[in-house]
């Protein structure tokens, strides 16, 4: 006789602070897919878990259950606490390292030709290392703590937005940056503040966060861009999702670059997009996308 369906979950909750059942976990995944269009994989139980315990203990509750019954009459507020608990925000300073150098050129033949400012969007910056890398290299590029750039970056994450925004990090998040970078853009802690490290206004004064939802209908933004870095991203959504995504993302870069992670590809997009090498790509102008009007902002 098979085990029941109540048999599973009672073993895989032994020793736990919270009863958290396979249909719990089910219905999770329905959440966060059905409200972020992420996509967790069924290995991904513990770490629900582990997440979500604490937005059980803020509201006292003592079953996964009963949190998921109260999240569906809950307000933006805690919607946001139950998206921001199972986004995943790794990142670094000048992490995969090749795309910026090829940002840095191809944002110089833009201005040489073109002789207008730039405009970036980072979409998903996470707790910040993307976009100050991104800006880090304008400055470099242009030989100017002023460059002709502006820096869009978003993120679904309101929490890392926060950290984003406040540009200070501990002497870990930049002991790999050379000293002639972390001297030229950060400004070191003292007293109280010893161990910390926060960008300079020049640096912070070229980006904009932003909260955005790449699954929204309509994005609060407008373009065309001149460079989208989304990387590591795609990732966590299925094909379907990554395929809406990309039709988005098409007619905002009529002349400009997409930016991927090292593990994704664009194969199931060759009609909106061709490689420009190195997980780098252009819009395909022969796809069905059409090219968009309208003026150059974010």
């Amino acid at each position: 006789m098979p085990r029941s369906a109540q048999a599973v979950p009672a073993a895989q909750d032994a020793g736990r602070e919270f009863s958290f059942t396979t249909e719990d976990f089910d219905r999770v995944r329905k959440l966060i897919y059905d409200h972020a269009g992420i996509s967790l994989a069924p290995g991904k139980r513990d770490m629900v878990y582990s997440r979500l315990a604490r937005r059980l203990r803020a509201h006292g509750l003592t079953r996964f259950g009963d949190y998921l019954a109260f999240l569906k009459t809950a307000g933006p507020s805690e919607w946001q606490a139950f998206t921001n608990s199972l986004t995943t925000n790794l990142t670094s300073f000048f992490r995969e390292a090749h795309h910026f150098p090829a940002l840095a050129e191809h944002a110089k033949r833009v201005w040489e030709k073109e002789r207008r400012p730039l405009t970036l969007w980072c979409a998903a910056s996470s707790t910040g290392e993307e976009p100050y890398s991104m800006a880090m290299t304008m400055i470099e590029a242009f030989g100017s703590s002023t460059p002709p750039v502006h820096i869009l970056a978003t993120d679904v994450d309101t929490s890392v937005l926060a950290h984003a925004e406040a540009g200070v990090y501990g002497m870990e998040r930049v002991e790999k940056l050379s000293p002639e970078r972390l001297k030229r853009f950060f400004l070191k802690g003292a007293g109280g503040n010893a161990g910390v490290v926060k960008v300079r206004p020049e640096l912070r004064d070229l980006v904009t966060f932003r909260r955005l939802n790449l699954l929204d209908t309509k994005w609060p933004v407008r373009g065309p861009f001149d460079a989208i870095f989304c990387r590591n991203v795609m990732i966590y959504f299925d094909k379907p999702t990554q395929l809406a995504i990309l039709e988005k993302f098409a007619p905002l870069l009529p002349e400009g670059l997409l930016f991927v992670g090292h593990s994704e590809s664009l194969f199931h997009a060759a009609h909106l997009f061709h490689s420009r090498g190195r997980t780098v790509y252009e819009w395909a102008r022969h796809g069905t996308v059409p090219a968009i009007a309208g003026g150059r902002s974010a």
